[in-house]
């Protein structure tokens, strides 16, 4: 087996591990707002990788999505974002104002130019986010409830990162969330009905 295969195989298992941990965490009746809705998202104020800046307040009024995310990532984060790319465009325009933003859970890499020609690949309203640090990226991550760690490779490291969208409402409350193991029909659908209520 070679270190690639061997370097997909630990970040799809560990992936799996932080999903299975986010899901409890996500119905853990003590997390429980009282609402019935998940305490999860917050406010959060992050450079985006065109020089401008995104604060969560300014969002509300449409809903958005956010993942977490790096661009030195084999395969969970392309499929991710080519997958949501794929799902807005067949939204067509009851998904025109609607923004994804990619925080990065590796601003030791990831530059805000890196970032920008990672986006680049995908639909225009993916914005990429740099977190100045690692104290603002515990914040936001902490907020949200996704789950990050560095882990070393043969020759380098690569990041276990939660690998879910989050769906955030127009108040900037959670709505739900788009994983890559879902059909298109089920994401497409849950966007509508997000899209729905704004």
């Amino acid at each position: 087996m070679n270190a690639l295969k061997l370097v997909r195989y630990v970040v799809w298992a560990s992936i799996a591990v932080l999903s299975a941990a986010l899901l409890y965490l996500t119905l853990a009746p003590e997390r429980d707002t009282g609402s019935g809705v998940a305490a999860i998202g917050g406010p959060f104020k992050l450079a985006a990788a065109d020089g401008s800046v995104v604060e969560a307040e300014k969002l509300k009024g449409k809903p958005f999505a956010l993942f977490f995310g790096f661009t030195h990532c084999p395969d969970v984060c392309p499929t991710s974002m080519m997958e949501i790319t794929n799902d807005m465009t067949a939204l067509g325009d009851a998904s025109k104002d609607f923004r994804v933003y990619f925080v990065t859970v590796d601003p030791e890499r990831d530059t805000a130019a890196l970032l920008k020609e990672y986006t680049a690949s995908f639909d225009p309203r993916i914005v990429g986010l740099v977190p100045k640090d690692q104290a603002e990226l515990a914040g936001i991550a902490k907020s949200y409830r996704a789950i990050y760690r560095k882990v070393e490779t043969p020759g380098g490291y690569t990041m276990d990162h939660t690998a879910i969208i989050y769906l955030m409402d127009a108040r900037g409350v959670f709505f739900g969330t788009l994983d890559s193991k879902e059909t298109p029909q089920v994401r497409q659908s849950k966007l509508r009905r997000l899209l729905g209520k704004s």
